[in-house]
């Protein structure tokens, strides 16, 4: 299976208070992002981390990344390039990029943290899966990508704080826009 998450922010305390995250300290948070991923994800499975996976953790990154399940690969996030410094990428991860297109079953996929206005196959169908916006939804972002309904938001706060797979990305994300 393939999976796709966003925004874990593992050691961040106050991403539960930008967020509102439903835990009570960063500890929590931390385990039940760990333990959902784990009960979501198998080890031959593949998943494509859409960046800010780890911000300001007293923990490395390492100390993450070992516990999860899965052949992972990193799109680089705002928040990824002062860990990645001190991380082993290649022990932990298939592959690390700003930007990549992929297949999913037939569907063309592009993957970047950011969300883009255009993106490769976009005028053919291709799907964009993005992260960075979090669940906010005021700005003009969020109205500008209400519209877009090829471009997918993999953050964990609208996908049950775990990696999901593309059908299960499709109706959260159709579930967060209309809610």
């Amino acid at each position: 299976m393939i999976y796709y998450t966003a925004d874990q922010h593992f050691g961040h305390s106050n991403i539960i208070r930008f967020c509102d995250r439903p835990f009570k300290n960063v500890a929590e948070m931390d385990e039940t992002l760990i333990n959902n991923w784990n009960n979501a994800v198998s080890d031959d499975d593949i998943v494509y981390i859409l960046g800010d996976l780890v911000f300001r953790s007293e923990k490395s990154a390492s100390y993450y990344v070992d516990r999860l399940k899965g052949t992972k690969h990193l799109i680089l996030g705002n928040h990824d390039h002062k860990w990645i410094k001190n991380c082993n990428l290649h022990k932990h991860f298939e592959s690390v990029s700003c930007y990549l297109e992929i297949k999913d079953g037939k569907r063309r996929i592009a993957l970047c943290h950011y969300p883009m206005l255009s993106w490769g196959g976009a005028a053919r169908g291709a799907l964009h899966i993005y992260a960075h916006i979090h669940n906010k939804k005021d700005g003009l972002a969020f109205e500008t990508l209400k519209q877009m309904i090829n471009a997918l938001n993999a953050g964990v706060e609208i996908n049950d704080y775990r990696p999901v797979t593309l059908d299960e990305l499709i109706f959260n994300n159709r579930k967060f826009m209309d809610g």
